[in-house]
C-alpha cells in the first residue's frame, strides 16, 4: 500500500498555484537530489505546464555524486526544461538560479518586463533554506519537520526578478508506492502518515545492494557487502539495533528504535551520500504504476456494465 498525505493546506496552494501561474515566466521546482524523480509533483507539472521549468537538485551534499549527473541529463533531455544541482546553504552555487531562469525566458528582463518565477517543491526539500540563500536575509521559515511554510509570498530577488514561494505541496494520490517510501525516509511526509518501521524496512531492501559498503561500515556489520545483500531485511534492523543497544527486555531488539536510527542517519548523511533511485528505475515504477491504474480501471468499467445490465 503506498503511502498518503495531503492535508488541508495542500489543497490551498494547489489553488494558488492555480492562479498564479497565469502571470509567470518560469518554474523553479526545487527537488530532493536523493530522491529526483521521487519528489518531482506530477500535479505540478500539470498545472505549469507549457511554462519553461528549472529542476533545482537540492541536497546534493548528501546525494551520491554518479547518480546526481545521470539524473540532470536526464531533466535536461526534456523539452523546455533545465537542471542544476546545488547545496542550498551555499551562496555561489544558490546564484546560478537567476542565470538559468533568463535563459529559459530570454525575452524577459528590466522593469518594463521583469522577470516572474514561481519556486515549488515538496516539503522539507530544502525551498526555504534555498530562497534564504538567494535573498541573504531570512525570508522564509525553515525546519526538519515536513509542511513549515503555509502561505504564499512574493520575494524581490533582484529590482526586475520577482519570485513567489509557495508552501510545499505533495499530490492528492502518490500512485507510486517506492515515490511515497522515499518520499517518507526522505522527510517529506508528516510522521503521522507512516509507519517508520514499515519505510526502514523498505529503504534498507533498496540499500543493502548499491551501498551494502557503506551499511557494513557505519553500523559495523560483520557480514561481507554480498553477505549483507544476500539478507532479509528484517534481520539487516535487527543487526543495526544490536549494534546500537536499541534492546527490550530478554534481548529482544527494539525495532521502533532501529527504525528511527535508520532513517536519522539518512537523513543526516551519516550512513553516507545515498541515491535512492535512478532515472531508469523510475521509468519502471512509473510503467508499473501506469498498467496498474489502467487495470483498475478497466475492472471499475466492468463491474458498472455488469450492474447496469442486471
Amino acid at each position: 500500500m503506498s503511502i498518503q498525505w495531503f492535508p488541508g493546506h495542500m489543497h490551498l496552494t494547489r489553488k494558488a498555484i492555480a492562479e498564479r501561474v497565469k502571470e509567470i515566466d518560469a518554474v523553479i521546482e526545487v527537488l530532493d537530489a536523493r530522491i529526483p524523480g521521487s519528489s518531482a509533483n506530477p500535479l505540478l507539472a500539470e498545472l505549469t505546464a507549457g511554462k519553461p521549468a528549472l529542476k533545482v537538485l537540492n541536497k546534493q551534499d548528501l546525494a551520491d555524486p554518479e547518480r546526481t549527473t545521470a539524473w540532470l541529463a536526464y531533466y535536461k533531455a526534456l523539452s523546455e526544461t533545465q537542471a542544476i544541482a546545488l547545496d542550498a546553504s551555499e551562496s555561489a552555487p544558490a546564484q546560478k538560479i537567476v542565470a538559468a531562469c533568463h535563459a529559459l525566458a530570454p525575452n524577459r528582463g528590466g522593469m518594463a518586463k521583469p522577470m516572474r518565477v514561481l519556486i515549488c517543491g515538496v516539503p522539507n526539500a530544502g525551498k526555504s533554506t534555498l530562497i534564504n540563500t538567494l535573498t541573504g536575509v531570512k525570508k522564509a521559515k525553515t525546519g526538519d519537520e515536513a509542511g513549515i511554510t503555509r502561505l504564499e509570498q512574493r520575494i524581490v530577488l533582484q529590482d526586475d526578478f520577482y519570485l513567489w514561494d509557495t508552501p510545499g505541496m505533495l499530490w492528492p494520490r502518490i500512485a507510486l508506492p517506492e515515490s511515497g517510501y522515499r518520499l517518507a525516509a526522505a522527510g517529506s511526509i508528516g510522521r503521522n502518515a507512516y509507519d517508520e518501521e514499515l519505510v526502514a524496512l523498505e529503504f534498507l531492501q533498496y540499500i543493502k545492494q548499491p551501498y551494502g559498503t557503506l551499511l557494513k561500515a557505519r553500523f559495523r556489520l560483520p557480514e561481507t557487502p554480498e553477505e549483507i545483500a544476500d539478507l532479509r531485511d528484517e534481520d539487516v534492523l535487527e543487526r543495526v539495533g544490536r549494534q546500537r543497544g536499541a534492546l527490550l527486555g530478554k534481548g529482544r531488539v527494539n525495532l521502533q528504535k532501529a527504525a528511527e536510527i535508520v532513517i536519522h542517519e539518512f537523513r543526516s548523511a551519516t550512513l553516507g551520500r545515498m541515491t535512492l533511485e535512478t532515472p531508469e528505475e523510475f521509468t519502471v515504477w512509473q510503467a508499473q504504476a501506469e498498467k496498474a491504474d489502467a487495470e483498475r480501471a478497466a475492472k471499475k468499467a466492468d463491474r458498472k456494465t455488469r450492474i447496469k445490465s442486471q
